[in-house]
């Protein structure tokens, strides 16, 4: 099938999507408008790679509760460790976030992303709202997504109503992630300070995520395949379908679980961990229906930050990391795609 009339019924079950539900569809972003010189270069080719199956799984499920029992702390803290070493990736219950903030916060975020398209652009003059892949050459690099990257440093240009919630659940987020740092810490010998200091409110970062229905759900990803740049990110998701990550070489779907959060390691933490903890490769997939929303949470230092494991011999050297937020940059402009830390290899 001509990619032309791909996308031109692709367009039709968007303007029927806009019969349907006007006020959703004219928020969501012209994908189609904008990156019309991707489609149309496009020659019909399927995005093999968004097409692979993959097989469905659960996140090794744990119950942050144990940590205030003298009997189940000890195990609890090695299921964490095990986890981050084993998968890069877990899943937590009885984490300390209410699910009544948690219900708040999405209501919140479906009210924003609901806005008119327009609106959402103008809404920070930072370029927090974001859409899109504009470094994109190919349809493979485009995410089909749309967020609200908010530096908790600059939450407070939110709307009031919007505010007081984020800043909220961004409290809650804090103290939540700095318990998983100091376990993740003491799993290495170490204990959690030094990123803890480095990782404070006006250097970490919450990004609200929309991912609107795409009616090329095997032409284009909602998120490109890629691993997180930060220490540690935890995230809230729907129950829609779509977080897939790299498990021995094989993508795996992530049942949503609606009671949990889910916790992943960053290169940060892999390299300061010397390759224990794994920062896996994870993607989000479109879907030609359902809408998905999620929030994460980025434990993210300074740029001034440096990054060094105290094993020996060290699999990657010294940096910082503006230093390596410039390389990643640098590759994406240049690759299409993230290189990562092997650019950092001792």
């Amino acid at each position: 099938m001509e990619i032309v009339r791909i996308v031109s019924e692709a367009q039709e079950l968007h303007q029927d999507g806009v019969d349907h539900n006007a006020t959703v569809m004219d928020s969501n972003p012209p994908f189609f408008a904008t990156y019309k010189s991707l489609f149309s270069s496009c020659r019909g080719s399927r995005n093999e790679e968004a097409e692979l199956l993959a097989v469905e799984c659960d996140l090794p499920l744990i119950d942050l509760g144990r940590l205030n029992s003298k009997l189940e702390a000890k195990q609890c803290k090695q299921e964490i460790i095990t986890a981050a070493a084993e998968w890069g990736f877990f899943q937590i219950v009885n984490h300390g976030v209410s699910n009544s903030l948690l219900g708040r916060l999405r209501r919140q975020q479906v009210n924003m992303f609901r806005q008119p398209f327009k609106k959402k652009v103008l809404d920070f003059s930072d370029d927090s709202y974001r859409w899109g892949t504009p470094t994109a050459t190919s349809l493979k690099q485009l995410s089909w997504s749309e967020a609200y990257h908010i530096p908790l440093s600059s939450a407070n240009k939110l709307a009031r109503t919007s505010r007081c919630v984020i800043e909220e659940f961004c409290v809650a987020m804090a103290q939540l992630a700095n318990q998983l740092v100091d376990t993740l810490a003491e799993g290495l010998g170490r204990d959690g300070t030094y990123i803890r200091e480095n990782c404070r409110r006006n250097t970490c970062y919450l990004r609200l995520n929309h991912y609107p229905p795409c009616p090329l759900p095997g032409e284009v990803f909602g998120l490109v395949p890629h691993t997180d740049s930060d220490f540690l990110t935890v995230l809230c998701q729907d129950t829609v379908c779509g977080l897939q990550l790299k498990k021995a070489g094989r993508w795996v779907t992530v049942k949503p679980n609606p009671n949990a959060l889910i916790v992943n390691v960053g290169d940060l933490f892999q390299a300061w961990s010397n390759g224990l903890y794994k920062s896996v490769e994870h993607r989000v997939m479109s879907n030609p229906h359902l809408e998905r929303f999620s929030v994460a949470y980025f434990v993210c230092p300074s740029k001034e930050t440096f990054i060094q494991s105290s094993a020996q011999p060290a699999i990657y050297r010294k940096f910082s990391f503006g230093e390596y937020r410039q390389q990643v940059q640098q590759d994406v402009r240049l690759t299409g795609h993230k290189i990562g830390l092997t650019r950092f290899l001792a």
